[in-house]
């Protein structure tokens, strides 16, 4: 893919001359292939794992939720969903990083995976697998601390698109590096998803405007410093972003007032589906047997 003033455009449509291109052929030698699709610019291998991955852990809630396609459920579910109770209660910060591979039905994964797959191709080709890798998980975290920032201790956030708000951050970046201007397909890209995120229900506003923020920073910091003699600037501040969320995280959860919250069940906000009465019970079993401390 190439950045050009109009937008992202692919190498056919960028002025590339098509002799220069690599060619690859299935007759050739598999060690040519791979090293050829390397020059081409066509592997993703980060963006492959990660949607592979995504895929499997819900083919799991599936298999444990036992309710058919289109109903997650089970331990893997329950004990990895972003829940700022169980985080307050238990102590569980894992639920930052697991609620990135966790999905609530077909169409919520379908859309995710299909977004990371197109967006994720063509930024991990720009910065290479690492700094990729660095931004997407950056980008998640900082997503989880804005899901907690703007929603209740009983909500359950799951999904990955905290993560893939930053890799369109991350577009954003590269793009005005490339052409000098924000006006172009990225910033379209984003300013659609950002009206569809207000106008949808029961979406996380705030794991998806954090994990734009989190791509964003990251990138650029990641792009400021590629080129400099201490390269390793540009990942320490992209992780330096990381620890600055999970900074706001704690103090979203050790402010936690839960008042009369315990007395009524929690509705189910963020994005998955789950009804009031469903949603307190899970919050129960989430925050476990320490949840009867703040009861009263």
């Amino acid at each position: 893919m190439n950045f050009a003033p109009v937008g992202i455009k692919c190498p056919e449509h960028a002025a590339v001359k098509a002799s220069r291109l690599p060619r690859v052929s299935t007759a050739q030698p598999r060690p040519v292939r791979q090293a050829r699709r390397k020059v081409a610019g066509l592997d993703a291998p980060a963006t492959v794992a990660l949607v592979a991955l995504n895929v499997l852990v819900y083919l799991i809630t599936i298999y444990d939720g036992g309710g058919g396609l289109d109903a997650p459920g089970g331990k893997v579910f329950q004990d990895g969903a972003l829940v700022g109770a169980a985080i307050d209660l238990n102590g569980d910060w894992y639920r930052l990083v697991t609620a990135m591979f966790l999905h609530a039905g077909v169409l919520h994964i379908a859309f995710n995976m299909l977004a990371l797959y197109w967006l994720g191709t063509v930024v991990e080709q720009a910065l290479g697998t690492w700094r990729f890798l660095l931004v997407y998980f950056v980008s998640g975290l900082v997503g989880s601390a804005g899901a907690l920032l703007l929603t209740g201790p009983f909500a359950f956030t799951v999904g990955a698109s905290g993560a893939i708000f930053g890799i369109m951050g991350a577009l954003l970046v590269l793009e005005y590096v490339a052409t000098g201007s924000f006006a172009g397909q990225a910033l379209t890209l984003i300013l659609l998803n950002l009206a569809l995120t207000l106008a949808i229900p029961n979406i996380s506003v705030g794991g998806h405007l954090g994990g734009l923020v989190g791509g964003v920073l990251a990138t650029f910091a990641l792009i400021h410093f590629r080129h400099a003699r201490q390269r390793w600037i540009g990942p320490v501040l992209a992780v330096a972003v990381a620890a600055a969320s999970l900074v706001v995280a704690y103090a979203r959860v050790e402010s936690y007032d839960y008042g009369d919250q315990a007395a009524q069940p929690p509705t189910a906000t963020a994005v998955t589906p789950l009804s009031a009465s469903e949603a307190w019970a899970a919050a129960k079993r989430a925050s476990g047997t320490r949840y009867g401390e703040h009861d009263t």
